[in-house]
């Protein structure tokens, strides 16, 4: 490995997929090797994540990040020069204290995050070898296990539907290419039966359908009977994931379905859903209940944890302290891992580590405002998380993550294992 001091550290404004500004740094090393990472941004958030610096006011609505860039020039370049990226511990340590704030306010989160990611793409470079390699060295890794939004709602849709996505996961397929031939079908399928409706009306955020259901099951009806149209069985093959984002719509134990005009208690919630278990092919549920709701997501978890994943997003906010006590009191049994909600590449290591040594499904995650990078498709084979949630399977910037997996894959070669149904932690079918 070359010298892996670092020699330059610069941030820069660029745009997101949302067309809002962000923040990317590009680090150079004394040997000369470079990396180069963006920021993302979500919608969604939960209360306990890393926080975004926005410069406020009018401008691009508040959104602009002039000052989360300052962030990177002014005092996080000044404090890493010179440091040994190889650390990337002590890397990722010594911007927590930079910051000196719990969720990361005063820097930025953006910031931390992209400084964070570019230090590791330097390291990898350094080493000359492929970032996934260089985070798994002589572990053995799976290929992820696709999770691919089909219609999208909740706040990435102008709460057209309440539930917040609709996702197919393909779990008997013998590889993530053939996972991707499946789902290509499936949202054609859709797509199709949606046109046929007169339900289609454009996309959402995340580049899935932005539908016109008259109600929340009506979209598990018509992603159930795409499914079959496109030839599949279910959950045998395919099997649907939910994002409930609960915490979108309810709080204190009170959720609120506008479009089905009813408003449920968590336990009317659970039953809900539970119905929905038994009556879809549902492999896969994410905070279903509020994040402040712990005695919901323990019940709901001990109701259906055995049949189906149950994961926390925004209940954990991809921190290991969080993951710990959730695994004590069985309140989930995945866990979310999405870099910019923790601050830094360490801290979601840790997350994922907790997930993992806790017998959790373990699922690397976008968010809804991206870019073209595509470190996360890395992260979910290096740190061998099993499954990777990107979004859809249209735009850009979604596809440059499915993309870059496929890349992974095909350098494996005979090698490589897709993590299929070993993805879960649940009995399968």
């Amino acid at each position: 490995m070359t010298d892996t001091r670092i020699a330059r550290l610069h941030g820069r404004r660029v745009w997101d997929s949302r067309g809002r500004p962000t923040v990317e740094v590009e680090a150079r090393l004394a040997g000369g090797a470079v990396g180069r990472a963006i920021a993302p941004a979500g919608a969604s958030t939960g209360q306990g994540e890393a926080l975004d610096l926005r410069d406020g006011g009018t401008r691009f609505g508040g959104f602009d990040v002039h000052r989360a860039v300052g962030s990177v020039n002014q005092e996080i370049a000044p404090a890493l020069i010179g440091r040994d990226a190889a650390d990337q511990a002590a890397v990722d340590r010594l911007l927590v204290h930079l910051d000196g704030t719990a969720d990361r306010s005063r820097l930025g989160g953006n910031a931390i995050v992209a400084a964070s990611m570019a230090v590791l793409h330097a390291t990898a470079a350094a080493a000359d070898k492929p970032l996934w390699l260089h985070l798994a060295g002589d572990r053995p890794v799976r290929i992820p296990l696709p999770e691919i939004q089909i219609f999208g709602g909740g706040a990435h849709a102008d709460r057209r539907v309440d539930v917040q996505d609709f996702m197919v996961v393909c779990p008997a397929a013998r590889s993530f290419a053939e996972a991707l031939d499946w789902t290509a079908e499936i949202y054609r399928a859709a797509g199709s039966l949606m046109r046929k409706a007169g339900k289609a009306q454009g996309v959402a955020d995340e580049g899935g359908f932005w539908p016109a259901f008259d109600s929340n099951e009506e979209a598990l009806e018509t992603l159930t009977l795409a499914i079959g149209t496109a030839g599949f069985a279910s959950p045998a093959q395919v099997g649907i994931s939910l994002d409930v984002a609960a915490s979108q719509f309810g709080s204190a134990g009170r959720y609120t379905l506008a479009l089905d005009d009813r408003t449920l208690d968590t336990a009317g919630l659970i039953d809900m859903l539970g119905g929905w278990i038994e009556q879809y092919p549902i492999l896969s549920v994410e905070d279903p209940v509020g994040e402040d709701d712990h005695e919901g997501m323990r019940e709901f978890t001990r109701r259906y944890g055995r049949r189906c994943q149950v994961i926390g997003d925004d209940y954990l906010v991809t921190n290991a302290k969080r993951v710990e006590a959730a695994a004590t009191a069985g309140a989930t049994n995945a866990v979310l891992v999405k870099p910019n909600q923790a601050g830094t590449v360490t801290e979601s290591f840790q997350a994922l580590r907790a997930g993992q040594e806790a017998g959790f499904g373990t699922i690397v995650s976008a968010r809804s405002g991206e870019t073209e990078d595509v470190t996360i498709a890395h992260l979910s084979v290096g740190w061998d998380a099993g499954q990777l949630k990107v979004g859809s399977f249209t735009r850009s910037e979604r596809m440059a993550k499915w993309n870059e997996v496929l890349r992974i894959e095909e350098a494996l070669g005979g090698s490589a294992e897709f993590s299929g149904w070993s993805a879960f932690p649940f009995a399968t079918p």
